[in-house]
């Protein structure tokens, strides 16, 4: 490769050249990251108030855990599954007795994961509840987002993810999400092999159920005898305050107690992003031996799944969620930015509603779904040194780094209301 250095102005147009357009990236190039910072190609330093989606809740480059992949990879990267390699047990050792399930399905992409936890779920509704072949339905919450692949988008309501990609994927029902009456109405028509739910839905806007909807969708499902799956590749690993979205308002002291009246244990939990820093691609399913036990030798896996880099990554960036209190941190600012933000919203036309739960938070700016309103408003925090990104059209969501400091988040909520204060629509 050329030794020229690109400007972003360069770079951009050579991604648009050689590159399928399946994204639509703000106009930054990044070249550098380092805790709750990144920089671009001209050195310019911005906040980033995304996290890759919540993949690098430890910050960008942490110490740790880039110690941790560099020490792997000179002694071993990849056998397959063909052979054992002497991470992977250890890792799954360690993550089990941290989240508090039997067993550990290693994966590496969050679709991946979803993928699994529904093969996973029918053939324990055929093997082990005696469902007739092929019978088996699983509910999904309408305006989830569980992934890009041609099934996880057959039960899509998103159009823009879902049209001319059919025929579509059938044995899905879609209910509203945060209704606990459509859920047990579901459970009751149809034969139901699980219920897979994200616990906050990001995608969709940061959209916060009731604090009892968890609970009560796993008791009901307990009560119809189908498994409640719960995709937290976003919202786990300390991003909503707790370890999990579904450990409700726990105290985390030091990890995460799950207090029986707040933690709602699922039989299938997904994870991906922040398991491993937004180091390298890492994602798990778990359950306990009764459900994970019915997958066998050759009915399902990863050639990259369980890898000795990814493993080693994986313990330490749980590690560092643990040693640096990072839930506690999420909640205790997430508190504060709501604060702000709904004093500020209360005095801004341009804000309607400030939602969310730890670091995983969204605002809902005073224009239809279908405006350049929410866009142009990151485009000029980008400008204001804070990178954020619209979803659905009008509403932005933030969620930084979980290593940031009240110092830092204070500097950030006075850019972001500065910047709507400022803005003029185009």
């Amino acid at each position: 490769m050329s030794e020229k250095n690109y400007s972003s102005k360069e770079l951009i147009e050579i991604e648009e050249k050689y590159g399928a357009h399946n994204y639509h990236p703000l106009p930054v190039v990044l070249a550098k990251g380092e805790g709750v910072h990144v920089w671009d190609v001209e050195g310019k330093k911005y906040y980033d108030f995304l996290s890759s989606y919540s993949a690098v809740n430890q910050g960008h480059c942490h110490p740790r855990i880039i110690g941790a992949l560099n020490d792997q990879a000179q002694k071993l990267t990849l056998t397959s599954r063909a052979f054992h390699n002497d991470v992977l047990g250890p890792y799954e050792k360690y993550a089990t007795d941290y989240f508090g399930f039997d067993k550990l399905l290693p994966m590496n992409s969050g679709a991946e994961a979803v993928e699994t936890a529904i093969k996973l779920t029918r053939k324990y509704a055929y093997e082990k509840r005696g469902i007739e072949a092929d019978k088996a339905v699983i509910l999904v919450a309408k305006e989830n987002f569980h992934g890009r692949t041609t099934t996880i988008v057959s039960f899509s309501n998103d159009d823009n993810a879902r049209d001319n990609y059919g025929p579509y994927t059938p044995g899905f029902v879609s209910i509203p999400y945060n209704d606990t009456e459509a859920l047990e109405k579901a459970l009751e028509k149809y034969t139901v092999a699980g219920f897979l739910v994200e616990p906050i839905q990001g995608e969709a806007g940061v959209n916060v159920p009731a604090d009892d909807y968890m609970k009560n969708a796993r008791d009901l499902c307990k009560k119809h005898d189908a498994l409640f799956i719960a995709d937290e590749i976003q919202t786990g690993i300390a991003r909503t305050g707790s370890l999990l979205a579904v450990c409700g308002n726990c105290s985390c002291e030091g990890h995460c107690e799950r207090q029986p009246e707040t933690y709602v244990k699922p039989d299938v939990l997904i994870l991906g992003k922040a398991i491993s820093g937004g180091v390298y691609p890492v994602s798990a399913v778990l359950a306990d031996d009764e459900v994970m036990e019915v997958i066998k030798p050759g009915q399902h896996g990863s050639t990259f799944g369980g890898n000795p880099l990814g493993s080693a990554v994986a313990m330490e960036s749980l590690e560092v969620v643990r040693d640096e209190k990072l839930a506690q941190n999420a909640r205790r600012l997430g508190e504060i930015f709501r604060t702000e933000m709904e004093a500020f919203a209360k005095e801004n036309g341009w804000v309607t509603l400030v939602r969310g739960k730890g670091l995983l938070n969204a605002i809902v700016i005073n224009d239809s779904e279908d405006s350049s309103t929410a866009w142009d408003i990151c485009v000029s925090l980008a400008d204001n040194g804070l990178l954020a990104k619209p979803t659905h059209g009008n509403i932005i969501r933030f969620a930084p780094p979980l290593v940031m400091t009240e110092e830092q988040l204070r500097e950030c909520v006075h850019i972001i209301t500065k910047t709507i204060s400022d803005f003029k629509k185009k």
